[in-house]
């Protein structure tokens, strides 16, 4: 039998508007009381209707976790890290709802009685219809992993741009010239970003990029796999290659493997984001590290400080986590 709010009232022999009152920690109701009114309901092991208490509170108890797309240029190891991160921090009060905009023929579900804030992993600037209607709705909303210029939208990112200069100007230091990439889904922001870093490194090393050494990828293992079949074709192979997943990376590695060469023996291998298996393939892959569980959970805490009223949302700020470049043993030095 379902205890209510009811029962513990009749035992504690006081309303059930105190009992309400105990239960959501108000301060207008004595100490004593609240604490007697505690006990009991621990005694009893109510748990609290979530759905009963929306209707009274106008509120859904309901985040949504939105991807520009879950099927295309998302990799698993992406969408289980956001999925971590944002469950690390969200209370037992609430539910995680995650869905895909690509999937979204209209906007009508989204709405303020079915979603109390909204997490965006956007990956497209095809998002920005979304994002407004989202903000029409008067529902809290954060942006992540993508830049947007709108200061009335709240942001938190990884620069991208930075973390591919880095692997770039790594291979150089290790005397490689000779340096092919294997870039992201065409049309997402971090693909752009990503090829924008690593070329700016050649530029400003002066170090030459041919045409035959950029690769269009998908972010997933096997357009890594086929790029790098393709590049081993070359009369002229690169000695180094910048992946801009780690996925695709060791889709690459294991290309390299069935045409019996090696890494970083024959060519030398770079990926991005630092996924957990990124340090158990072997030779363990050098990568860049970008944070996405902690910015999910960052994102987390942030839009449920909007919902309970303790930060108010066009006070925001736009908040950067850092990459770092994570040396490992798929990179060796050339003379």
């Amino acid at each position: 039998m379902t205890v209510t709010i009811k029962d513990i009232a009749k035992l504690a022999n006081v309303s059930h508007t105190t009992v309400s009152r105990a239960l959501n920690n108000s301060p207008f109701i004595k100490e004593k009381t609240k604490q007697k009114i505690l006990s009991i309901a621990k005694h009893l092991n109510y748990s609290p209707n979530v759905h009963a208490r929306g209707l009274v509170s106008q509120k859904s108890y309901t985040i949504g976790l939105f991807f520009t797309s879950l099927t295309e240029g998302t990799s698993s190891s992406f969408f289980v890290d956001a999925l971590k991160g944002v469950n690390s921090v969200m209370t037992e009060h609430y539910n995680l709802f995650v869905k895909e905009i690509a999937d979204l023929h209209e906007y009508t579900t989204i709405h303020k009685q079915r979603y109390d804030g909204i997490l965006l992993m956007s990956q497209s600037e095809h998002d920005e219809a979304f994002i407004h209607h989202v903000k029409k709705q008067g529902i809290p909303i954060i942006v992540l992993n993508r830049r947007v210029e709108s200061k009335e939208v709240m942001n938190i990112l990884a620069n991208d741009s930075q973390g591919a200069y880095q692997a770039a100007h790594y291979f150089i230091q290790q005397g490689h010239e000779k340096i092919a990439i294997i870039e992201g889904k065409e049309g997402f922001k971090s693909t752009q970003e990503r090829n924008d870093g690593f070329l700016q490194a050649l530029i400003d090393h002066h170090v030459p990029m041919k045409k035959e050494y950029m690769f269009k990828g998908d972010y997933h293992m096997k357009s890594g796999y086929e790029s790098m079949e393709a590049l081993l074709t070359l009369d002229y192979p690169p000695t180094a290659l910048f992946c801009s997943n780690d996925d695709m990376a060791i889709g690459a590695m294991n290309a390299l493997l069935a045409k019996g060469k090696t890494c970083p023996g024959d060519i030398s291998i770079i990926g991005f984001d630092d996924i957990a298996f990124s340090s158990y393939t072997t030779p363990a892959l050098t990568t860049v590290k970008k944070p996405i569980e902690k910015m999910c959970a960052l994102g987390a805490e942030a839009i449920l400080s909007v919902i309970n009223g303790e930060v108010q949302e066009d006070h925001m700020e736009k908040m950067y986590v850092h990459t770092e470049l994570m040396i490992r043993d798929s990179v060796k030095k050339v003379q």
